[in-house]
């Protein structure tokens, strides 16, 4: 075989190579399947200046995607009726998570972990602030294909959440729940100081420790099926921390304004005081800390 035929082959299978590579796009590349940093609801302003609320990916359909919808178990909590002082609150029933939000959840929903201090993926996420648990819900009801519950117009340092609003009328919206919410799950239709009544404590809840949390689930549940509602990890709610109302009130979401938010349950450093289900603790929304997780919540009228 002559020169020039061998170099009229040799092109032409060069060519071959490089329509190959066209029409594959070269080297392929997978993009990790989490959401984006600033997954909420986001109010942008229109042309006429006033601010209006940019809706939703999601439809509010029921249908939920089975691989999200996993992570979480969630338990039926009954109406109920709260009494504080002559005051009697009406509380609809809802659906919470029967643990606090995992490490293993977080990372899948969020993408990333902020410093954990000990290993165990089913562990609670801690050091979290209270802004941040709040866009954890909102990118996990937009992946279980549902709306959001929170609104802002825009995320500022360590996640802050200007102008935000809570719509706790989104049937199926992943939000914290409230503190009345918080305190009717964790009671499990107690009226008891701690939902185990007189039992030990131990049984029920990790407390006065030094080393970190431990993996949820792995003391007893109180009668509803959630477990660590004392102990383990402290709790974010939604409410902002202020005095109770008393008056009559159906499903109340707390103060209209403050400077702490509520946080319920007690870590793993407390005492057992501190996992009494009527003891409130208060912190403001930026801070964090290694004894403080969260729970998560949705309305189901």
């Amino acid at each position: 075989m002559d020169r020039k035929v061998m170099g009229i082959m040799f092109l032409s299978f060069f060519a071959a190579i490089l329509a190959a590579c066209s029409a594959s796009g070269g080297e392929e590349t997978f993009a990790p399947q989490f959401p984006d940093e600033d997954a909420g609801t986001v109010k942008s302003s229109g042309s006429n200046g006033s601010s209006g609320s940019v809706a939703p990916e999601s439809s509010g359909s029921a249908v939920e995607d089975s691989a999200w919808a996993a992570l979480v178990e969630w338990a039926e909590i009954p109406a109920t009726d709260v009494t504080r002082g002559t005051a009697t609150y009406s509380i609809s029933g809802f659906e919470i998570a029967t643990t606090e939000v995992t490490r293993d959840a977080y990372f899948k929903v969020m993408g990333s972990l902020p410093q954990q201090t000990n290993e165990g993926t089913d562990f609670p996420v801690e050091n979290v602030n209270w802004y941040e648990a709040v866009l954890f819900c909102n990118a996990y009801s937009k992946l279980l294909g549902r709306d959001t519950a929170y609104v802002y117009t825009s995320v500022g340092d360590e996640s802050y959440l200007k102008d935000l609003t809570i719509d706790y009328a989104a049937k199926g919206a992943v939000r914290l729940p409230t503190e009345n919410e918080w305190e009717v799950a964790a009671r499990g239709g107690t009226t008891t100081t701690y939902y185990w009544g007189t039992d030990e404590a131990k049984n029920y809840a990790y407390y006065a420790q030094s080393k970190g949390p431990v993996a949820v689930g792995q003391y007893t549940p109180n009668e509803y099926g959630l477990f660590d509602m004392g102990g383990n990890v402290a709790e974010w709610v939604n409410d902002w921390y202020g005095s109770y109302e008393n008056k009559d009130q159906a499903d109340p979401t707390g103060a209209e304004k403050g400077t702490n938010r509520v946080v319920r349950g007690g870590g793993w450093s407390d005492k057992a005081s501190a996992m009494a289900s009527s003891e409130r603790d208060k912190k403001a929304p930026l801070y964090k800390a290694h004894t403080l997780g969260f729970r998560i919540a949705r309305s189901v009228q």
